[in-house]
C-alpha cells in the first residue's frame, strides 16, 4: 500500500506546484482516511485499497490543482499549506 500512496503523492505534487512532497502526503493519508471512514459510515462493504486508489486518483485529477484553495478556506486545514508550519 505505502507504493500506492507514494504514486499518489507524486501525482497530486505534480498536480499542484504549491504542495512540497511532505504537504502532497498529509493530504493524501487525509484523504484516504475520510474517504474510508465515511464510506464505513454510510454503510458500505469495503472495496478494498484499489477502490480508495480509484476515488483519491479521480479527486487528484479533479481538484489537485486547486486543493490550496480549499484549505486556505477552511481553518481546520489550512496549517497543512502554511509555509511556517514544518
Amino acid at each position: 500500500m505505502e507504493a500506492i500512496v507514494d504514486q499518489l503523492v507524486m501525482e497530486l505534487k505534480d498536480s499542484n506546484e504549491l504542495l512540497t512532497e511532505e504537504r502532497a502526503r498529509v493530504w493524501i493519508e487525509l484523504l484516504w482516511s475520510d474517504f474510508e471512514a465515511t464510506y464505513a459510515k454510510a454503510g458500505y462493504d469495503y472495496q478494498g485499497t484499489e477502490m480508495t486508489e480509484k476515488i483519491i486518483r479521480q479527486w487528484i485529477q479533479g481538484y489537485g490543482h486547486q486543493l490550496h484553495e480549499f484549505a486556505g478556506r477552511n481553518p481546520k486545514y489550512a496549517h497543512l499549506l502554511d509555509a511556517t508550519d514544518n
